[in-house]
């Protein structure tokens, strides 16, 4: 019978088991339970109040008065918010662990952009509005494909995958903006809409094309959460020990790339909750690396908090998610510059 390192136990999924940490397992069940409580107070605050129990009862579906506002109206728009701020958790973790470094995410490399400059032209060429998600899901993989291909010498070494992400995406956000001072201003603020990320009008769909390309991936990300464990050794050493450290980052970045596509194309640009959300992971797990179901549910719980407070704070008035997020994040990288400035050297 195989030891187990003390702090640490076995989880089995099927076939597969894992080792895992418990302070990890305990800091995802308080996750979960913290997550719960975000999507009951989303459900229940708004115009009409509905009290959490009558939202517990409602849920079902047994016909009370509250059926129509709480499933029909809230439910959708609160599930979509914790499935895509899980999907940027975990295409945030993915695309940190391959640039080993606390300041990458798909916002960062490119991704975002690629699917905002496919977004803007559909917006502001008169394309039907359901191949708006479809271009961006397209421009967010080419602009991925480019920088994968850029960083791909050298065997997609951290410094020059963080470096070919950040040359992508300024190039495209150059591009949005020519693409935007040459649109209908109407048009333009269509776009400009969706570059900020919001929920609102979205709904079970979108959530379905989410969930159903994690439900894909699945299998990748739990060889994922395996191989995060070893991003941090050196390519000398991971071949000495039989890992291929290539071929590893290059699945692990894919993954990332290809969750951080699919969630902005069906959302929008929302920032900073790929960026931030492994970090908090990690710091509460007090791991070298983010945890990828822990990042996972952070994320979700951001992204269900900064659309009830885009809801709520200047109501009637409703802030763009991505709006909340930036306000978090903004901050959340001085704290960053600041914390690296105090490190001894």
């Amino acid at each position: 019978m195989t030891a187990v390192p003390a702090g640490r136990s076995l989880l089995r999924l099927g076939p597969v088991t894992l080792l895992v940490r418990r302070r990890a397992q305990a800091v995802a069940v308080l996750l979960l339970i913290l997550l719960a409580a975000a999507m009951l107070l989303s459900l229940s605050l708004g115009t009409p109040y509905v009290a959490p129990v009558d939202v517990l009862r409602a849920l079902p579906g047994d016909g009370t008065p509250y059926d129509l506002v709480v499933r029909d109206l809230r439910l959708p728009r609160v599930v979509l918010a914790a499935v895509a701020g899980a999907a940027f958790g975990v295409a945030g973790t993915l695309v940190q662990a391959v640039s080993r470094n606390p300041l990458a995410s798909p916002d960062v490399i490119g991704v975002t952009q690629g699917a905002g400059l496919a977004a803007t032209v559909a917006l502001t060429t008169g394309a039907a509005a359901a191949l708006v998600a479809p271009a961006a899901l397209a421009g967010g993989l080419l602009a991925a494909a480019a920088v994968l291909a850029l960083g791909a010498r050298h065997g997609l070494a951290a410094q020059r995958f963080v470096l070919a992400g950040v040359a992508v995406a300024v190039a495209l956000r150059a591009l949005i903006e020519v693409v935007m001072l040459a649109a209908d201003p109407i048009d333009g603020l269509r776009a400009q809409v969706w570059l900020i990320g919001t929920l609102a009008g979205r709904g079970w769909q979108e959530t379905a094309y989410i969930a159903g390309t994690l439900a894909v991936l699945l299998p990748v990300l739990l060889w994922a959460g395996w191989s995060l464990s070893n991003t941090a050794l050196d390519d000398d050493t991971a071949r000495g020990i039989g890992l291929r450290p290539t071929a590893r980052r290059v699945g692990l970045a894919t993954t990332g790339v290809l969750a951080a596509a699919m969630v902005t194309a069906q959302v929008g640009a929302v920032d900073f909750v790929a960026l931030v959300a492994p970090q908090v992971a990690r710091r509460l797990v007090r791991a070298e690396r983010p945890p990828l179901l822990c990042a996972a549910l952070v994320g979700a719980l951001l992204l269900v908090l900064a659309d009830l407070a885009g809801r709520r704070l200047f109501a009637p008035t409703q802030l763009p998610a991505g709006v909340l997020t930036a306000a978090i994040g903004g901050p959340y990288l001085l704290f960053l510059l600041v914390r690296g400035r105090r490190r001894p050297s």
